[in-house]
């Protein structure tokens, strides 16, 4: 399958991350948000992290293209009719299911039979997504990690009906843009979350229990296990509203009390306190 207009569902930070990767592979791309003020900061934001990327010329992540030529690329629209004419889509919304199930069905009506869609979910089921379509079989995971224009790899999830077709319409996409793929089956959080956000919830709980500083317990995995980030930081990344919603969307596909998520992540998600992207969570990012 030819893929050259690519559209993604949603300009928030994984959204722009993503449209960013496709626009420097030389891929056309229609990013679609319901608020044309997310829009305005995702094109200053990747403006931003182009800018940055250009002061290197070297190494794996330099840039092919000058920053406004793949700024260029994008179509910066509210208009969902604007998919219409996309090889592949790549879903980035809010992850609440209600959102999710409202979209889907509409992406079925705009876009062609042929075209792809790939849900870049932390915990949804991709059968359960692909149900609210009527092209099951072209409904495939895509769970991009955060950053992702300096991530190598991506996890693929394969759905109950996903064909051996969308399956390697999804590499291919995927190798254009210098990303290997793992391919996984279908399971609520996949690998990936479900590994890791145990891990946070558990790292939440030993500062809310005072074992350890938050500083504290990220050092340990940097220091001992030689992780980049510990995972109250990661936490900080993703966005704490993010990993409170998937440990509920965890715990209500398993019914296991392992995922119930700490008072304490609450709490913080309550006070606005989501991390990097409200300037603070476990740490401080305000200047």
């Amino acid at each position: 399958m030819a893929l050259q207009k690519i559209g993604v569902a949603g300009a928030g930070v994984m959204g722009r991350g993503t449209a960013q990767s496709l626009a420097a592979a030389g891929l056309e791309v229609v990013l679609l948000d319901a608020r044309a003020d997310v829009l305005d900061q995702a094109r200053e934001e990747m403006r931003e992290a182009l800018r940055l990327t250009g002061l290197f010329k070297t190494g794996k992540n330099a840039l092919e293209k000058e920053p406004d030529e793949i700024l260029a690329a994008v179509v910066w629209t509210t208009r969902p009719e604007a998919l219409a004419e996309c090889d592949f889509v790549v879903e980035n919304i809010t992850e609440k299911e209600e959102l999710k199930a409202a979209l889907y069905p509409r992406l079925d009506e705009i876009c062609r039979p042929e075209t792809v869609f790939a849900a870049n979910t932390s915990v949804i089921s991709i059968t359960r997504i692909a149900s609210w379509t009527k092209r099951p079989d072209r409904v495939v995971g895509l769970h991009f990690m955060n950053p992702v224009p300096l991530k190598t790899t991506v996890e693929v999830i394969r759905g109950f009906h996903t064909s051996e077709e969308t399956l390697q319409t999804a590499k291919d996409l995927l190798k254009l843009m210098k990303k290997k793929a793992v391919v996984v089956k279908d399971s609520p959080g996949f690998v990936s979350n479900r590994v890791l956000m145990l891990t946070v919830n558990e790292a939440v709980w030993l500062a809310a229990d005072g074992v350890a500083e938050p500083f504290e317990v990220d050092r340990i995995f940097k220091s001992c296990f030689g992780h980049p980030m510990g995972p109250l930081e990661t936490a900080d990344l993703i966005g704490l509203d993010t990993i409170l919603l998937s440990l509920e969307g965890l715990m209500k596909a398993f019914g296991d009390p392992k995922f119930r998520p700490c008072p304490l992540l609450r709490k913080m998600v309550d006070a606005g306190l989501l991390g990097r992207k409200s300037g603070r969570g476990f740490y401080d990012y305000q200047v």
